[in-house]
């Protein structure tokens, strides 16, 4: 690995780390910001789900922004932005502040995955990309999952508001290395932003999502509720037209004929919706219903963390060596496994023989999906299509983790109880299982080099 790719590896991993760690690091200060702030299993779903509206939404846009000024120019506006967002979320006087502070958040975190991502596959190539695209899943893993320790140890011995301000420390060392990086904008076939798909795509993600957190409270019989679903729904439709026949669209729908590009989104949703989920459920019961501390929530998942550091840089290998589809297949379902061995948990909860054996099993089965999943999506395309790309696929996993937690309520009603839990890990396993069936039977072991027309 020459010095170049190092600092592009390191660079890449640091600036998606603090994306998908704010993804996960606000779970487990959720009690304690609804009890400071306000506004129940409400505000929880909405300070959880700003990020993952605007985020999933503007990931798209992102992308095909990354392709069109260079990866090296998005990762620095985005990062800055981080930054600013980052303070306001950690200085909010009341949820609704807080909620659109994490909107903005949102916002600059799209531009950081898809630039990241795009940078590695652009400058690794063979199965040293699959090797460095194993590392930085395994890192990103790592801040999706290690989000509940952290976000425990500064709720219990700081504040909730700590979770926010402690982003000012990787962002300005990822800013400091990102001066030296040497990558220069690619030559773009155009400089046409998709403004119409961006504002179709908000109006119809924010109207299903407002839809499934508020029918708690009004019910489906509500105008408010169904009428804004309908818009949702009905936006959603002029969307897909739209990108059809645009002449340069923010979601290239043609990408989607290359047989590993749409199965491995179409698995991405089911796995990554039940990944979201777990984690979102877990540290809220742990706390809530079982009386854990904040901390004790955060600990509870660090053996996953320790799982895909030491073995999502070796599934990543073997990916690049054997091809991604049994991974992809029997990792989930492993995975869905362990989730179904947490249906054991009663009360008192008892870590060591009711939740350990699950999340063991999880996180193995994690571990062997995750950088699978990466390699083949984006090893069946062209590298120069890598920045919408990795978009698509960080959007499908945004997307089904905010639909995922936004229907929750449904499930599970207003709490997270014991019923409710065992209630949604069935939603879970079922969720990982679907998605390790979808991979078996889709997959192919071979790349798909061939150029695919973007519009």
């Amino acid at each position: 690995m020459t010095k170049q790719q190092r600092l592009v590896l390191f660079i890449a991993i640091l600036a998606s780390f603090v994306a998908f760690l704010d993804g996960s690091v606000v779970g487990v200060a959720l009690p304690s910001i609804s009890e400071q702030l306000g506004g129940g299993l409400l505000t929880q779903q909405w300070v959880n789900d700003a990020y993952l509206i605007t985020l999933g939404t503007l990931i798209l846009t992102a992308g095909s922004l990354s392709d069109i000024f260079g990866r090296k120019t998005i990762l620095s506006i985005g990062l800055y932005g981080f930054l600013v967002a980052s303070i306001l979320c950690a200085i909010a006087p009341t949820d609704l502040f807080l909620i659109i502070s994490r909107g903005l958040q949102g916002i600059a975190g799209a531009l950081l995955v898809p630039s990241s991502l795009a940078l590695i596959i652009s400058t690794f190539s063979g199965q040293a990309q699959s090797k460095a695209i194993g590392t930085w899943t395994a890192w990103t893993g790592i801040a999706f999952v290690i989000g509940p320790l952290v976000g425990g140890l500064l709720v219990d011995f700081a504040s909730w508001r700590w979770v926010f301000a402690i982003n000012v420390i990787p962002i300005a060392i990822a800013l400091w290395f990102v001066r030296s990086l040497a990558v220069s904008a690619d030559k773009p076939q155009h400089k046409n932003v998709d403004v119409l798909g961006i504002i179709l795509g908000i109006v119809a993600l924010g109207g299903i999502v407002y839809a499934l957190i508020e029918q708690g409270n009004y019910g489906w019989h509500s105008p408010q509720i169904y009428g804004t679903f309908a818009l949702g729904v009905i936006a959603m439709s002029a969307f897909l037209f739209h990108e059809h026949r645009t002449p340069y669209p923010m979601l290239p729908l043609r990408l989607f004929k290359v047989q590993n590009f749409s199965v491995g989104n179409l698995a991405t949703f089911f796995i990554y919706a039940a990944l979201s989920l777990q984690g979102f459920l877990l540290v809220i019961f742990l706390q809530q219903t079982a009386d854990f501390s904040a901390l004790a929530a955060g600990l509870a998942s660090v053996p996953i963390t320790i799982i895909l550091f030491i073995l999502s840089p070796r599934f990543g290998a073997l990916s690049g060596k054997y091809g991604p589809r049994w991974f992809m297949a029997l990792g989930p379902i492993v995975s869905g496994l362990g989730v179904l061995l947490l249906l054991g948990v009663n009360l008192p909860v008892q870590y060591w023989t009711q939740l350990l054996p699950g999340i063991l099993l999880f996180g193995l089965g994690l571990s062997a999906t995750v950088a699978p999943l990466t390699s083949a999506i984006l090893g069946s395309i062209q590298p120069s299509q890598a920045g919408i790309g990795s978009a698509i696929n960080n959007a499908v996993a945004r997307i089904a983790g905010l639909l995922a937690i936004a229907a929750i309520g449904i499930f599970i009603g207003h709490s997270v109880s014991l019923q409710g839990f065992h209630q949604g890990l069935l939603l879970c396993a079922g969720l990982l299982i679907a998605g390790g069936i979808i991979a078996a039977i889709g997959i192919e072991n071979r790349s798909v080099k061939a150029p695919v027309n973007p519009n």
